[in-house]
């Protein structure tokens, strides 16, 4: 699965992906760290860090969909051409359709093998895709190159997305067992608040 192999695609570091500004997340970790003086420290700290864990899932989120929306686009693209299997192609349009809704999520993510199982259905996918597109390297147009590029970009990036996720959430999680008491004390939004699963991409 990506969560387990893909340490060889993060140490390549050969993607650059956007990040946060550096300073807003250094501040992030720097005060969870901090002990505040006040309820307003708490609360301004405690809500940087959520909206870094935020940002990252939500970027994570829109790489993954952007990947099913380029591989939905070659398999239409591939079905244009003279010979092309189309029961397999149909089969391969309604495999990717699928797999949003098998994706975990925040909170769901808490199970290991349902990340397994998506990270399998979706490697499934894209091994029978990649021979198809372009046999022996070798793609039929320049369009269906560059779906395949961008398909295989995008896949890369996913333990690199996950890495910076566990980040995040690791330095929330840290803040929220040191000031959980604290938070309570803030409202509704700040009650019953849990720590969030990881990834564990190291």
């Amino acid at each position: 699965m990506k969560k387990i192999f893909g340490l060889a695609l993060l140490a390549a570091g050969a993607l650059t992906l956007p990040t946060c500004k550096p300073d807003t997340a250094k501040t992030a970790t720097e005060t969870a760290a901090k002990s505040p003086a006040s309820p307003a420290e708490v609360r301004a700290q405690f809500d940087i860090l959520r909206d870094s864990t935020n940002v990252s899932w939500q970027r994570m989120m829109a790489s993954d969909d952007k990947k099913m929306t380029d591989l939905r686009a070659l398999l239409q693209d591939l079905s244009k051409y003279p010979g092309a299997n189309q029961a397999q192609l149909a089969g391969l349009r309604t495999a990717n359709a699928r797999l949003k809704a098998a994706r975990y999520s925040r909170q769901s993510m808490a199970s290991s093998p349902l990340i397994d199982r998506y990270d399998a259905a979706q490697d499934s996918v894209l091994k029978q895709v990649y021979p198809l597109a372009a046999p022996g390297g070798n793609a039929p147009s320049a369009q269906v190159r560059d779906y395949v590029e961008a398909v295989q970009l995008a896949d890369a990036d996913v333990v690199r997305y996950r890495a910076r996720y566990d980040r995040a959430a690791k330095t929330y999680n840290a803040y929220l067992q040191v000031h959980e008491a604290e938070l309570a004390k803030l409202g509704s939004h700040y009650q019953g608040l849990q720590p969030l699963p990881l990834f564990e991409v190291n």
